[in-house]
């Protein structure tokens, strides 16, 4: 197991329009794709696309607010009403190598594999195993840079 390209950021935010309005007023961002919900999920997520070095591709910024209060951000955000870094999210070339691997060293993977924001596969890592932060590990896209 080798680490992958940090794919995104993931911010959970109480309200998308204002959060939106944040990162293109405030933090000057140019592209923001448009909000949809992954009900499957219980949220409603919408990217925040950096600019990179030397054409490369920059780092994401994942907005995530909850669709209902069953969702698991609805929690997160009950705890910090403001918002805040939800996860941190690292790319893989093969997600059932990489579950596998990190099952096999100890780490305790919340919930079964499943298709992510990007049309990819994706698992979560335990914080308690990840030095406190909820770990999203996703697999590259095929076709290029999720983005």
């Amino acid at each position: 197991m080798k680490l992958g390209r940090m794919n995104h950021l993931g911010y959970a935010v109480p309200d998308m329009d204002t959060a939106i309005a944040h990162y293109r007023d405030v933090m000057g961002a140019e592209v923001i794709t448009e909000p949809f919900d992954l009900p499957e999920q219980g949220v409603k997520v919408c990217f925040v696309n950096t600019p990179g070095h030397d054409g490369t591709e920059g780092t994401q910024v994942e907005l995530l607010s909850p669709l209902d209060e069953n969702s698991p951000v609805a929690g997160f955000i009950a705890k910090n009403p403001l918002g805040g870094q939800h996860h941190v999210c690292f790319e893989v070339p093969d997600i059932g190598a990489a579950r596998e691997y990190f099952e096999g060293v100890g780490k305790r993977i919340l919930g079964p594999t499943r298709i992510g924001a990007h049309g990819t596969p994706i698992f979560f890592v335990h914080p308690k195993d990840m030095l406190g932060m909820l770990t999203e590990i996703m697999e590259t896209p095929k076709n290029g840079p999720a983005h």
